[in-house]
């Protein structure tokens, strides 16, 4: 074996002597080859449990205390005199004869030799109720010792309960927000008929069909909340029964009885967040009140409204078609076309989707596409 050099590097430079060899031979160091008095050996091997942050004990086969760590005396207020070479269950005036802590040494460690966060709930005399985390290992020996068995303590009663007051706190903020939007929805139902109430009243023509438009505006948005909220408004939203339920409302709420048109959706399942959600549903809304509008200018004019939403990957598409009396090619790409067309450009271009129109003799069809959305083969 050969004789290595060391070179020394102080934070001021260099010692003074730039190579500073010594003989030793190159060799790897285990704790066997370091340690071979047994009192070093135990030293060592209290400081590493007095060094662990969490309390540790450490039990011989008849689950005596052996040792503990400082940590274990601190948090569980005892002394190593009324600890060590005690029975683990007769701690503490026999505060640790836990059953599911017997059933963790006496039966899972023996069986499987390791248990891993291990969780125990107790009341103790004098700390009150603590939930406690165990991680146990037996150790077992070549010179034929007997076994022991460590066992690690974590208290984690305080983060239990931080939990417990997160989870409390985000009930009352869902509850809060339903309380919120319910009032929302009904306030806009409110308005909604004031406007009506005050459209049957004016004299003047064009200012009852600009109130009857706002009317069905005012009453798409309570639709979208109610099915928002009967969807679940936090969380990713399913779009297709979201649409199937806006349609259901728009046909009672528009359509009603007393016009003979049809209102369909179809479509293939996705999901989307609330806001977008929200956002397609206002889309929609509005391509449903324009068909209603332009195709269907008799009100006794029977026909059909298919709102369909399909998907490909992260890419969607929504389309609203109806079989009217049809509509020049790009009514929607003109700079001003009324309200109901700027209110359907802008929400399109938050979502980062394009707007056509395709229109002809036996109707029209709208379609708001995301993305690089591929059309499936039918």
């Amino acid at each position: 074996m050969g004789v290595y050099e060391a070179v020394i590097d102080l934070p001021f430079g260099r010692c003074c002597a730039d190579r500073v060899p010594f003989k030793g031979f190159m060799q790897k160091t285990n704790f066997r080859d370091q340690f071979t008095n047994v009192a070093d050996a135990c030293a060592l091997a209290q400081s590493i449990v007095d060094t662990v942050r969490e309390p540790v004990i450490v039990l011989d086969k008849g689950l005596r205390v052996i040792a503990a760590s400082r940590s274990f005396y601190s948090a569980f207020e005892v002394s190593p005199e009324e600890t060590q070479g005690n029975l683990l269950y007769a701690l503490g005036d026999g505060q640790w004869d836990i059953p599911k802590l017997r059933l963790l040494l006496e039966e899972i460690i023996p069986q499987h030799g390791v248990m891993e966060d291990y969780e125990v709930e107790h009341d103790f005399p004098h700390l009150g109720a603590r939930i406690m985390r165990l991680n146990a290992r037996q150790v077992f020996y070549k010179e034929g010792a007997e076994t022991t068995i460590l066992l690690g303590i974590e208290d984690v009663t305080a983060q239990r309960a931080l939990e417990q007051q997160k989870d409390d706190l985000l009930r009352q903020k869902d509850i809060l927000l339903e309380e919120i939007q319910h009032r929302i929805s009904n306030s806009l139902q409110i308005i909604a008929g004031i406007i009506l109430m005050k459209a049957n009243t004016v004299s003047s023509e064009e200012t009852r069909s600009l109130l009857r438009d706002t009317h069905d505006r005012v009453i798409s948005i309570a639709t979208i909340q109610q099915q928002l909220n009967a969807s679940g408004i936090v969380g990713p939203i399913e779009m297709l029964p979201y649409l199937e339920k806006l349609g259901t409302a728009l046909g009672a709420s528009m359509i009603r009885d007393a016009r003979p048109i049809i209102l369909k959706v179809t479509g293939a399942a996705g999901h989307l967040s609330s806001r977008q959600a929200e956002s397609i549903g206002l889309i929609a809304t509005e391509l449903v009140m324009n068909a209603l509008k332009h195709a269907f200018p008799d009100e006794k004019m029977k026909g059909r409204i298919d709102v369909a939403y399909d998907v490909d990957g992260t890419n969607w598409k929504l389309s609203v078609a109806d079989n009217g009396v049809g509509k020049p090619d790009g009514v929607f790409a003109q700079a001003k076309t009324g309200l109901g067309t700027s209110i359907i450009k802008a929400l399109a271009q938050n979502l980062n989707a394009k707007v056509e129109t395709l229109a002809g003799p036996h109707g029209t069809t709208v379609s708001v596409t995301h993305a690089t959305f591929i059309t499936r083969a039918a």
